[in-house]
């Protein structure tokens, strides 16, 4: 996992939700190549490893909020998000344009998810 880009935990456990800061595209401290999808990717992959620190998956998520610098990005990161899902699952989603995003990423997600503290380890 890359170093937060500021004073935040990426992860909070708050009884039986998990907070995950938002996550971008990036891997060792560099933002991934490629645009919008190889960004998506990533940061699910991102998201995916904040959450198993704690014990949940990607199937816990209940609410994503997700930025796009650009909605004309929207399909190519629409196909790139739903891919990374259980494909049963679609948590509760907002789907937001930004100005800019930090680092200069493309795409930025947010989650929370619902993990009762008898199933968290």
């Amino acid at each position: 996992m890359s170093k937060p880009l500021g004073p935040y935990t990426p992860v909070v456990r708050a009884g039986d939700f998990v907070f995950v800061s938002g996550q971008g595209g990036m891997v060792d401290g560099k933002v991934v190549d490629g645009g919008v999808t190889p960004e998506t990717e990533q940061a699910m992959k991102n998201l995916e490893a904040l959450l198993a620190s704690v014990g949940a998956s990607l199937r816990d998520v209940v609410k994503t909020t997700c930025f796009l610098t650009d909605m004309e990005n929207y399909a190519k990161f629409n196909a790139a998000y739903s891919a990374a899902l259980p494909s049963d699952h679609r948590p509760a989603r907002s789907c937001i344009a930004a100005a800019a995003l930090p680092a200069g990423f493309k795409v930025e997600i947010e989650a929370v998810a619902y993990l009762p503290a008898d199933r968290a380890e």
